[in-house]
Parts: C-alpha cells; sequence; structure tokens
C-alpha cells in the first residue's frame, strides 16, 4: 500500500493562510475480478468468466466489456438485457452515475447483483496501477475518462493478452483518445449491431431518429437554458411548478405552483412545449387579456384535430378566466417507463411506429422496431429517449414485452408498473437477511419477554388469510375487571434499521392485495409464516395489555415484547358463530363474547365523540381455482366480529400514538387525517337540500349526526348513498412526523382522535416497523438507532409511505376494474342501480352489486342519432323526458356489457332498462370501474382508516 498527497493552499476570509493535505490510499491486493487470472492473489470468487463466449461478427476476439459512464446512463435498458456478460463497472463510473442519476444507480446495482450476469466493480480509484492524478486545468468530466482509459489499457495489459477488454463509449472525444492510445473500443450501437440480436438492438436509446429530426422545420419553441431559468425564477419573471396533463384533451394541462392560488392554464401546442406529465417546468404567465378557461372539449390526439390546430375555446368568450401562461424550459423530467401498445401499422415492413401509452395523459411515443409482427397484439413497455424541437412526437425505444393484450397476467404487469409498485423478486441480499429454517424461539428471545403462551390467544381474519398479523385475548380479574390484550406480530425482531431487507421494506412501504395476487413487502417466510400469528404456533410479539373495567374504561396499559401461542386462528364467520352459540361455553368463547361487548361500547364512544361511519361499495370475485376467472361477484358481508377486532384495533394505535409521542414529541411517526374543507361539501349539500335533508358539516360530530339522521322510509339505499358522497369529500390521511406539525394539525377528522397512528399491521406497513422500534426504545427493549432521531431522514420516508399507499390503493382498484372485464366477458346483465349525480348532459348511476359506477349520456354524442329530448334543469338537479323524471339517488335498471373495440380501454357499457324511455336505446357509456374498491367499515376511500386485511385468494 501507499499513499499520495496533495497540498491546497487556502486564505480564509479573515485573511488566514490554510494549509489542507488530502491523503489518497492506493492499495495492491484489488484483483481483476477475473476467473481466468493467475496473477491476483485476491480474487475472491471472480464473477468474469475465463470463457465469456462472446460471439461477435464486429469484435471477433474473446473478451470482457468495460463500459463508460454515458452508456450506463443512456443505454441501461440495453444494459439489462441478460445477453449482455461479463462487464466491468469501474469504481470511477459507479460514482459518476450515482451522483448524476440515483434511479439508473439503483438499476445498476440491481443488475451487479445478480451474479449470473457476471457484472464487477473494479475499484479503480484505489488501485495502485490505475489511478492517476488529475492534471490542472483538466476538466472532471475529461479526468474521469482518462482514468477510464486508463483502467482499461491496465486491464488489457494485465491479462496479458489472453482475453481483450473492450471499451464500450459513447463520447466521441474519449473514443477517438481511445482509438489514438490503441485501446479496443466502439460504440454500444456498433457492438450490438455485431451481435445480430433484434431485441437487443431495439432497446438502444432512439439515436438515429435524433439525427434526422435535427434537419426538420421547428415546430415548438426552443427551451431556455437551466441559467436562464434559474436567472428568471429569481427576478421573479418565471415560476417552477409541476405540470399535470390533462386526461380528456392532450393540447391542454395545468402547473401546480406551491404558494399560487390558483392552477396555471396551459393550452395548445407551443404553450404546452414538449411537457411530460410531472414534469417539473418553469413557466411565464400570459397577459391578463390572454388568459383563458378550460376548453369543454374531447381530444385524445392529433388526428382528432381539424384543420391542424383548433380555437379550444371557440368563439364563446369564457363566463370565467384562469392564469394562463406557457412553458418555456423543463426543469426535471418526470419521465418512466411506459406500458401500452403499438399503434396499427398499414405499412409492410415499417420499422418506425407510434406507440400508445395506457396512461391517456402520456403523449405517443415514436420508436423504431423490426419486432412489429411479433409485438402488434402485446402489451410492450417504452422509454422515452428525447423530444425534439422538430418532433410531433417524444422519441423512445422498445424496453420489452409483457405479453398479449388482455392476458390476465400481461394485464397485471401493467397494473403493478403503471403504479409504480414494486413487485420484482426478492434480491438475494435480501433473502439473504431471513433466518435460517427451521426456525425456532431461543432462550436469549425468552429472556426479555413476557411469556403469554398459557392465555388464551386468538386471531380473527378474512378467509384465507396467511399474514395474520394481530391477535387477542380477554380474561376475568379476581377484581371484577378483565385483562385485555392486543398482541402484534414483532417483524422488527426480524428486520434490523439499515439491512438490505429493511432497505426493501421501507421503498415498498405496504403490500399490495390485487385480486387474486398479493405483492408482499416482506418475503413470504416472514409474512406468511415466522410472523404470522399461525393457531398452534409459538410466534414472537409486540403487545400492548390493559385492564378494563366493565364499562371499557381502562384503568391501566403496559406494552411489552411477549411469546405467544394462539389457541385458534378463525374467520369472522366462524368467530360469529361461536358468539352466537350460547351453547359454546369455552374460554375462548366466553372471551370472545366479552371483546365484543367492550367493541360495541368502545364504537359507541368513537361515534358519541364525532367518529364518522362511511360507506363505499365493495365487492369480491369468487375465482375459478385452476383457471383463475371471476365466477361470480359478491357484496362482502360485514358482521359484528369485523368491528369487534377494528375497534381494538384503533384502540391500540391512538395509546401507542399517545406514549411514543409522549417520549419522542419531535420524531413520533403519526397519522393524520386533515378536516376537509368546507367547499368539498358543497355539491353534497346541495344534492341532499333538494331532497329535503340538511347536512351539517361544521364538525365531524355535526356530518356524522346529520348523516344518522338522513333516511328515506321509500328508498332503503339512499343512507347509504349519501354516506358513499361523504366519502368523496374526505381528504387523504397522512403519515407525518410529529416534531413537523403543531398538536392541533395531528387530528383524525374521520376517527374523531387527537392522536394516531399506525401500530397493528407491521407484515404489511412499514409505518408499523417505525412505530414498534419507537415503541421498543420507549420501554426501553431496545436502543435508539440515529435514523430514528432524524427528523429529515423520518419526514423523507413518511412521504415514500404516502405516495406508495395511494398508489396501491389505486393499484388495486385497477385489478378489480381488470377483473370486472374478464367477467364481462360474453356477458349481459342487467342490475339495479342508483342515480348518484345528475349531469347537463348524462346520469351517474352507481351500481351496488358490481361496486361500479357509470356514466349514461342522455345527449346524442358523435355519430348518434337520438329522437328523444331530455330537459336539464340546473336548479332542482332534475333530467326530464316526457312524463318521466330522474332525480338525484333515484333507482334505475341498467343493462351491462362489455365493450371491446379498444384493446386497449375495454369498457363497461351502460343501457337504460327501467324506467322505459321509447326510442332510447342508442346511447351508451364508459362505466368508470376505478371507484371500485373500498370497505364499508372503513372511514374513507381518502383517509384508509384502518386498512383492513385481505385474503390471499
Amino acid at each position: 500500500m501507499r499513499v499520495t498527497t496533495k497540498t491546497f493552499i487556502r486564505k480564509t476570509k479573515r485573511g488566514n493562510i490554510l494549509k489542507i493535505v488530502r491523503e489518497h490510499y492506493l492499495r495492491d491486493d484489488i484483483g481483476c475480478g477475473s476467473q481466468l487470472c493467475k496473477k491476483c492473489k485476491f480474487n475472491y470468487d471472480p464473477p468474469l468468466q475465463n470463457n465469456p463466449q462472446n460471439s461477435n461478427t464486429v469484435f471477433k476476439d474473446i473478451h470482457y466489456l468495460l463500459v463508460d459512464t454515458n452508456v450506463v446512463l443512456h443505454q441501461i435498458d440495453a444494459l439489462e438485457d441478460d445477453s449482455l456478460k461479463n462487464v466491468i463497472i469501474l469504481q470511477t463510473v459507479l460514482e459518476e452515475v450515482k451522483h448524476l442519476s440515483h434511479s439508473v444507480y439503483k438499476r445498476l446495482l440491481d443488475i451487479m447483483g445478480n451474479y449470473s450476469r457476471c457484472f464487477y466493480v473494479f475499484v479503480n480509484v484505489h488501485h495502485n496501477d490505475t489511478y492517476v492524478e488529475r492534471i490542472r486545468g483538466e476538466s472532471p468530466n475529461d479526468y474521469n475518462d482518462r482514468m477510464i482509459r486508463v483502467a482499461t489499457q491496465w486491464y488489457n495489459k494485465h491479462l496479458g493478452g489472453k482475453i481483450k477488454v473492450l471499451l464500450l463509449s459513447s463520447d466521441a472525444a474519449s473514443k477517438a483518445k481511445a482509438i489514438e492510445e490503441g485501446i479496443p473500443t466502439m460504440s454500444l450501437e456498433e457492438y450490438i449491431e455485431g451481435l445480430n440480436n433484434i431485441i437487443l438492438a431495439d432497446k438502444l436509446s432512439n439515436r438515429s431518429c435524433m439525427v434526422e429530426e435535427s434537419s426538420k422545420e421547428p415546430i415548438f419553441p426552443a427551451h431556455m437554458t437551466p441559467a436562464q431559468i434559474h436567472q428568471g425564477i429569481r427576478s421573479g419573471n418565471l415560476m417552477q411548478g409541476t405540470f399535470f396533463a390533462s386526461s380528456d384533451n392532450f393540447l391542454e394541462g395545468n402547473v401546480f405552483v406551491e404558494g399560487y392560488e390558483k392552477n396555471i392554464l396551459v393550452q395548445g401546442r407551443e404553450n404546452l412545449n414538449r411537457a411530460i406529465n410531472g414534469d417539473i417546468v418553469a413557466i411565464q404567465l400570459l397577459p391578463e387579456s390572454q388568459w383563458s378557461a378550460p376548453a369543454n372539449l374531447v381530444i385524445e390526439d392529433y388526428d382528432d384535430l381539424e384543420n391542424n390546430e383548433t380555437d379550444l375555446n371557440k368563439t364563446e368568450k369564457p363566463k370565467e378566466i384562469f392564469p394562463t401562461g406557457q412553458i418555456i424550459g423543463i426543469i426535471r423530467k418526470k419521465w418512466r417507463q411506459y406500458c401500452g401498445i403499438i399503434q396499427h401499422s398499414l405499412v409492410e415492413n415499417a420499422t418506425r411506429h407510434l406507440f400508445v401509452p395506457a396512461e391517456k395523459k402520456i403523449p405517443k411515443i415514436r420508436i423504431e422496431t423490426r419486432q412489429y409482427e411479433k409485438l402488434k397484439d402485446q402489451r410492450v413497455i417504452v422509454a422515452i429517449d428525447s423530444w425534439p424541437r422538430t418532433s410531433r412526437y417524444p422519441l423512445g425505444h422498445f424496453v420489452r414485452s409483457l405479453g398479449k393484450i388482455g392476458e390476465r397476467d400481461a394485464e397485471n404487469e401493467v397494473i403493478l408498473l403503471e403504479h409504480d409498485v414494486p413487485h420484482s423478486k426478492f434480491s438475494d441480499q435480501v433473502l439473504a437477511c431471513l433466518p435460517k429454517v427451521p426456525w425456532s424461539i431461543t432462550d436469549a428471545d425468552l429472556a426479555y419477554r413476557k411469556d403469554f403462551r398459557d392465555l388464551d390467544i386468538c386471531s380473527v381474519d378474512p378467509p384465507g388469510c396467511t399474514d395474520i398479523d394481530d391477535a387477542l385475548h380477554c380474561k376475568p380479574l379476581e377484581n371484577g375487571n378483565f385483562e385485555v390484550g392486543v398482541h402484534i406480530a414483532d417483524v422488527t425482531h426480524f428486520i434490523k434499521p439499515g439491512t438490505a431487507i429493511d432497505l426493501e421494506a421501507s421503498q415498498r412501504a405496504t403490500t399490495v392485495y390485487l385480486t387474486g395476487r398479493r405483492i408482499d413487502m416482506v418475503p413470504e417466510l416472514l409474512s406468511s409464516n415466522l410472523c404470522s400469528l399461525r393457531g398452534g404456533e409459538e410466534r414472537l410479539a409486540f403487545s400492548c395489555v390493559w385492564e378494563m373495567t366493565l364499562e371499557a374504561e381502562i384503568v391501566k396499559s403496559s406494552f411489552t415484547k411477549s411469546v405467544i401461542k394462539s389457541k385458534a386462528a378463525m374467520t369472522y364467520e366462524q368467530a360469529q358463530l361461536i358468539i352466537d352459540d350460547q351453547q359454546q361455553d369455552n374460554s375462548i368463547a366466553k372471551a370472545l363474547r366479552q371483546l365484543n361487548k367492550f367493541a360495541k361500547i368502545l364504537k359507541k364512544r368513537r361515534l358519541d365523540a364525532g367518529a364518522l361511519v362511511l360507506a363505499s361499495p365493495e365487492i369480491r370475485f369468487l375465482v375459478d381455482s385452476e383457471t383463475r376467472d371471476p365466477l361470480d361477484v359478491e357484496i362482502k358481508q360485514i358482521k359484528e366480529t369485523n368491528s369487534m377486532v377494528e375497534e381494538f384495533m384503533l384502540l391500540a394505535n391512538v395509546e401507542v400514538a399517545k406514549k411514543i409521542y409522549e417520549d419522542f414529541p419531535e420524531f413520533a411517526v403519526l397519522r393524520r387525517h386533515p378536516k376537509p374543507p368546507p367547499s368539498n361539501f358543497e355539491s353534497l349539500i346541495k344534492a341532499a337540500n333538494y331532497l329535503g335533508v340538511e347536512l351539517n358539516v361544521d364538525t365531524s360530530k355535526d356530518l356524522a349526526n346529520s348523516l344518522d339522521m338522513a333516511v328515506q322510509t321509500d328508498n332503503p339505499f339512499f343512507n347509504t348513498m349519501l354516506r358513499i358522497l361523504a366519502t368523496r369529500c374526505m381528504l387523504q390521511a397522512v403519515y407525518f412526523t410529529s416534531g413537523t406539525k403543531t398538536f392541533d394539525e395531528f387530528l383524525h377528522y374521520g376517527l374523531a382522535a387527537p392522536i394516531y397512528t399506525h401500530f397493528t399491521s407491521p407484515i404489511r406497513r412499514y409505518a408499523d416497523i417505525l412505530v414498534h422500534r419507537l415503541l421498543a426504545v420507549s420501554i426501553a427493549a431496545e436502543t435508539t438507532t440515529p435514523e430514528l432521531l432524524d427528523k429529515k431522514k423520518i419526514e423523507a420516508v413518511c412521504q415514500n409511505l404516502n405516495v406508495r399507499t395511494r398508489m396501491s390503493a389505486y393499484a388495486e382498484r385497477a385489478s378489480v376494474a381488470l377483473n370486472t372485464h374478464i367477467f364481462f366477458r360474453g356477458k349481459i346483465r342487467d342490475e339495479e342501480g342508483y342515480i348518484l349525480y345528475v349531469r347537463k348532459n348524462a346520469l351517474q348511476i352507481l351500481i351496488p352489486k358490481y361496486g361500479l359506477e357509470g356514466t349514461l349520456f342522455l345527449a346524442p354524442r358523435k355519430g348518434q342519432v337520438q329522437t328523444v329530448t331530455f330537459v336539464y334543469n340546473e336548479e332542482e338537479q332534475t333530467q326530464r323526458c316526457g312524463d318521466v323524471v330522474f332525480r338525484t339517488f333515484d333507482p334505475v335498471s341498467v343493462q351491462l356489457s362489455l365493450d371491446s373495440s379498444n384493446v386497449q380501454h375495454e369498457r363497461i357499457v351502460l343501457k337504460l332498462v327501467k324506467p322505459e324511455i321509447p326510442n332510447f336505446s342508442v346511447l351508451s357509456s364508459n362505466a368508470d370501474t376505478t371507484e371500485l374498491q373500498s370497505k364499508t367499515h372503513s372511514l374513507s376511500d381518502q383517509s384508509t382508516e384502518p386498512q383492513p386485511k385481505r385474503a390471499k385468494n
């Protein structure tokens, strides 16, 4: 080992002279990673094969590959292909990629973590023979390029010609210097051309189109430079915000600017200026005379435009105008990989095609592929490379195929990818963190735990549930009170802070339940086995134990790590049968009955305090065990035992929240549900008033009382519909760190709880893991870690939890929508529905049996002819056709069928059956099945409290 030193002289603000000496340690014990090498004594388990068998018509020598930074940054999709193996990644490249793109860096780490790919990281910056000093005046980029060339040259000399090391470079200048220095070099494009691999060639960044586009006339204005944008924002001439594209009109969107009262409207191709949904953009306000209003048009593509560019607002001046602006630069791109289909092509043997994303807010993407015949009926993934000024569409490249359009596995993959749900297999590093099997509880584990194995503990869950994370017990005490315990799986015993499994769980944040498939937050060995509180098996737990009076008042409470042995793992129905069967008089039956009595008291107490009971239809598919096709649909039945478990989980969450906030007032991980603004309730209040129902929304208690009194004897479903609409007025419940909010902001509006957290589901929610760690420190069962007391880090984790939780809910609803479509293939059903909203040209209808909501249009649409006329009364919120009047909440009968004419977006079609209107049979609509999955006993789709467990179908 030797040390190089560099001395710097720096003058301080006070005029003092500082002498700074930096030392750089160089080593001679770093192996080259090749199995062929006999020189390196420190080549432990070298991944680079001794005979790579690389067959390439351009470079015919047996070789390893060494890639520069630009190749990694711009061609990561190609590098992920399994056909590229035996690749050397220099530490120089790894560090530069980490600095320039965290997402690419993570993908590169995933490739290197797959040992079959034979990727090797060579620490060239600390190797005695490959480290070079930076020359005075040399740019960081030139210095890194020189280090890459030096390392490549060393490798070729070190391996003695037995195997070559080929440098793949995308930098023309560096490539020219490498060739001049005699280093085997070529671009990745040239190398892949020699492999004759069409699939791999399609994964290359779309460079040929870029060259061609540069010769065309510009369509869009030029973007400002980063320096110009920075100066404009500083001077106040420009604003920075997030761009959100319209899902109905591709020539419209708006920009959210923090601190600005209204979103800024953006209209027209030039003003949108190549922004893609989610981009952070620089926007300039137009003069007030040019402000406009959103267009009342549906325009999906350029093909829908007449005369190229239409006046978005026609000739009618809008009644209300909005701040309107133009996008003059992209500050940060929010590009990702997109799922979709390749548009049908009439040109034989064409290589250029348009890709149509599944997400309507994303523009079509031009790609090059020679696989059209193979991919034309496939769901595929495409990545965007650039969007030149001269191109109507962004340019991109094919990444991979997911499977045939309409097939369940392919469509499920689309759902997971489009909602950014991490679902890859757990890496070897994560699996290495798991305990060895067979596993058993040791004496060391018992040393600091309460032994509750003699208690009559039982769990109550949905049928088929394998991730059982909570259990209960209840036993009488000599003083007439009862001991009640909530026992939660001790997941943190197996997941330690900072480990690979902990980092993976924090990124996944939550388990996602699709119809027929579960995407676990932690590996199945933990989720369905060692952490699952299965009946008759000893398990480690974290217990909340209370002494309660007969009135469910808590006399004292304790929190402790424990070991339990559940006496029974029951379904809700099984537990209900035991409670109802008075002939059963064993200890479990007595405990369940007492727990049920306590739960009723606790629930009444919550409701009296103002907790809300809202509703959304929840359905369950009966699935064929072999084909996994849905056979039938049913509304889930809620029993007393559902409420019993829920009340004790809520109680545990509240009590734990108080405890961790008391001991960690700045760092407690809590959950808040903000009070909705009064404006959220305006449409609900208006709809109720027309029917003589008055809603008071001043407080949650007022709203709860109003909903309780809103009953119509002639419409038994009326109250449920009112609660469904109230659900949609709610804001999202979110995780946060206690030190970032005042105590008044802790309120959980839906639960009417001044403080709340999530403690009871650590198998499937990472927030609960953080809370377990805080509680363990609070009771001195564990020692604290720096991460637990870093407010910024905890808040960043909370933000990820909020995003992942929201996206998982969307994914679960999309999964229900997919299975609803599959169920309706080849079927036509007449079903009862209720009118939720009366629109100017349509009725919004809820079909409870299928938990879906559809729009029944009452005015002719493009290409339709209608002989009946509907008259809309805005004041009364009615639609009239002759003697038939439609009002909000009225019952109707509709016919449901599936329209598969658009293979990318199948639609449930609604046709009116009753009340019957002669000649009204030409109109149909698509049912929006995105509003499907929610819980009748949960507070709201927005608040998501509590999140019940789901069975693994």
